[in-house]
């Protein structure tokens, strides 16, 4: 198909689309095979075979424009049986966004085959076994509390495979589908009360710098606070409890990552949503895509870096950190109706910057982002 073409939504091997077609089809399989990854690696040969050794492209995990897993080969030998009614779930990330982004987008279909024995995933990475996190068990259990959840290490043959549709995802698909979102806002924390303050940060700072994130994230917990918001640090709480405090917010600032995906499977209307930017990165629009699709409102993204300092040797965004241009974000804020905007916030000085980041300062390059060029030329005229 040309770029030009228009994408068929009920091709399934075509990328899943948040307007329907295979991406809310449930397709019943008697006697599939699943095959688990042999080997660590951004593609991989794995998923769903028909009882005869096809490949069910249904069953593949997309990433934006393309399967990340490929048709894997039918295993010698008869495979174990696996008896019962199983939900296919997709691959199973042990990385907490990529889990809440790639590995849930099958599980709307929890609440239309309520005979299902349990779910069945294969894992990204292979040396991780059958592991399942606690925070996955607490994700599925917000869906179906006590549903049976299986990793499968070795090729099995299941007696019944239920292969929903990729209903959410990184792509276009991270708006997700119908079925999907409906799925989530009617399950998803339905039996959390919301419990917090109205304002609330959510913040990185608590992770480290080793992982990417805002150099000064304290200065900035500061200023917030100063303002009355609540400083979160997420993994530091039972899913339960995140979930309470973001439906009881209304007013939501988050240093953009993972958590901001938790966020949005409860953010509603009236909730006004700021994400500070760290990066320069697809990754960011997909947590501002999602919040909107889901919460129904559309949230403020704060583009304020003066610098991104990045590792030597490695193009991960990820692993950047973004140094904060004070003044702006308080004007950006401020702009948007969640601060007052009257105090004044100052910039760190280049030594502060250095130390903060510390013993890594030797091995790292700033780069000037587009915005501080542009203020730079301003002040040179």
């Amino acid at each position: 198909m040309s770029d030009t073409q228009t994408p068929d939504p009920a091709d399934p091997a075509g990328k899943p689309l948040p307007e329907g077609g295979w991406s809310e089809a449930l397709l019943r399989l008697e006697g599939a095979v699943v095959v688990p990854p042999t080997e660590s690696a951004f593609v991989q040969a794995a998923g769903v075979l028909h009882a005869d050794g096809r490949h069910c492209p249904e069953g593949a995990l997309w990433r934006k424009w393309r399967p990340l897993t490929t048709a894997p080969a039918m295993p010698a030998g008869e495979p174990p049986v696996l008896e019962g009614r199983w939900i296919w779930g997709g691959v199973l990330w042990q990385h907490f966004g990529h889990f809440l982004a790639e590995s849930t987008g099958r599980l709307w279909a929890i609440p239309r085959v309520p005979e299902a024995d349990g779910i069945l995933f294969v894992p990204k990475r292979p040396g991780v076994g059958d592991q399942v996190a606690g925070f996955q068990r607490g994700f599925v259990d917000q869906l179906a509390r006590g549903l049976t959840i299986r990793v499968a290490t070795e090729p099995l043959r299941v007696e019944q495979l239920i292969v929903p549709g990729q209903g959410f995802g990184l792509g276009p698909i991270i708006r997700g589908t119908d079925a999907y979102r409906a799925a989530v806002q009617e399950r998803f924390g339905a039996d959390i009360p919301a419990e917090g303050p109205e304002r609330l940060y959510v913040s990185r700072s608590a992770l480290g710098v080793g992982r990417g994130g805002l150099i000064g994230e304290t200065r900035l917990e500061e200023y917030l606070a100063a303002e009355g918001y609540e400083i979160f640090h997420p993994q530091k709480h039972p899913m339960e409890v995140q979930v309470a405090r973001y439906k009881a917010a209304r007013q939501v600032i988050g240093a953009e990552g993972s958590a901001l995906h938790m966020f949005a499977m409860v953010a509603r209307p009236h909730q006004q949503v700021a994400v500070v930017l760290r990066r320069r990165s697809s990754a960011s629009n997909f947590i501002e895509q999602h919040i909107e699709s889901f919460g129904g409102r559309a949230p403020l993204a704060v583009q304020a870096l003066r610098r991104i300092w990045m590792p030597e040797g490695t193009k991960a965004k990820r692993m950047g950190l973004g140094e904060l241009d004070f003044p702006q974000v308080e004007k950006e804020l401020a702009a948007g109706g969640f601060v007052g905007g009257r105090r004044g916030w100052s910039d760190m000085t280049d030594e502060e910057v250095l130390a903060l980041i510390g013993s890594r300062a030797d091995g790292m390059r700033p780069q000037v982002t587009r915005t501080r060029r542009k203020r730079a030329a301003a002040s040179a005229e």
